[in-house]
């Protein structure tokens, strides 16, 4: 008895001190999915999930997601995918994150231009218009940025971690003296969040699975106040920088350069 409770004691302290966004793996080898299929209906499809060996909290491997996800994730995928016309799994993909909107859109391409694939919701972006400026500040940084990192034993299921701050943020918080503008930005699961976008369970996983299957120098995230297609993004705030213009120049050319010839796809959310 003592000696189980002394491992029952070592393993709770183990995952005490994991890291952030760490510790969260599938419970259940069978689920009941609903799968949308062409012309509006809706067909219940049980899947069985691959369970990777026992592992101690923090060991799961981006491989272990890819084996526990894959498949379903492309059931999924395949007919988003078919519909704009673009290979599944594509070559590159860009994120375009709304705050206002709280929406991200997938987009992806081939060997052609990039096709819008579909819409998430973000279900927590904390904080306002306005770029990420120093630790503590709770905002979601704006501005064009890569998926550094993928975690797969997040806090908040699954987890991808910018590069912010990136070369630009880097360069103005030197130019003003900011010391610590923060880090540790994530995309991930469940439905709260601090300065991260939250996108709930099943979004992650599938942009998760996409992002390991591309590649993570092929994946490209643009974050913008609110969508520059309707209306044109403000710099004239007294709590905004100089430099704002610059970056919001930035940030509207590239969503801009999306929508440029390109038949989209509007394949809802």
């Amino acid at each position: 008895m003592i000696k189980l409770k002394t491992k029952t004691i070592a393993f709770m302290a183990l995952t005490a001190i994991l890291g952030a966004c760490a510790v969260h793996k599938p419970t259940s080898t069978q689920v009941s999915t609903a799968i949308v299929k062409p012309h509006g209906k809706v067909q219940a499809v049980p899947t069985t999930s691959y369970l990777p060996p026992s592992l101690l909290p923090g060991q799961w491997t981006v491989d272990d997601i890819l084996q526990t996800y894959g498949a379903f994730v492309a059931g999924k995928f395949n007919y988003y995918f078919a519909k704009a016309k673009v290979a599944y799994p594509p070559r590159e993909v860009i994120f375009i994150a709304l705050k206002q909107e709280k929406k991200l859109e997938l987009w992806a391409r081939d060997s052609g231009e990039f096709r819008l694939i579909r819409d998430y919701y973000i279900l927590a972006a904390s904080g306002g218009a306005g770029p990420k400026l120093r630790q503590g500040d709770r905002q979601v940084p704006e501005g064009i940025y890569r998926i550094e990192e993928l975690n797969p034993n997040s806090h908040y299921h699954l987890s991808m971690k910018l590069n912010y701050p990136n070369n630009f943020d880097r360069f103005h918080a030197g130019q003003e003296g900011r010391t610590n503008p923060g880090s540790d930005i994530f995309i991930h699961g469940k439905t709260a969040s601090i300065g991260c976008l939250a996108l709930g369970d099943e979004s992650i996983e599938e942009l998760f699975v996409l992002t390991a299957q591309v590649g993570i120098e092929n994946v490209k995230v643009v974050i913008a106040p609110h969508d520059p297609r309707i209306s044109p993004l403000e710099t004239e705030f007294d709590n905004f920088p100089d430099w704002i213009s610059e970056l919001y120049w930035v940030i509207s050319r590239e969503i801009a350069a999306l929508s440029l010839g390109v038949a989209s796809v509007k394949t809802g959310l």
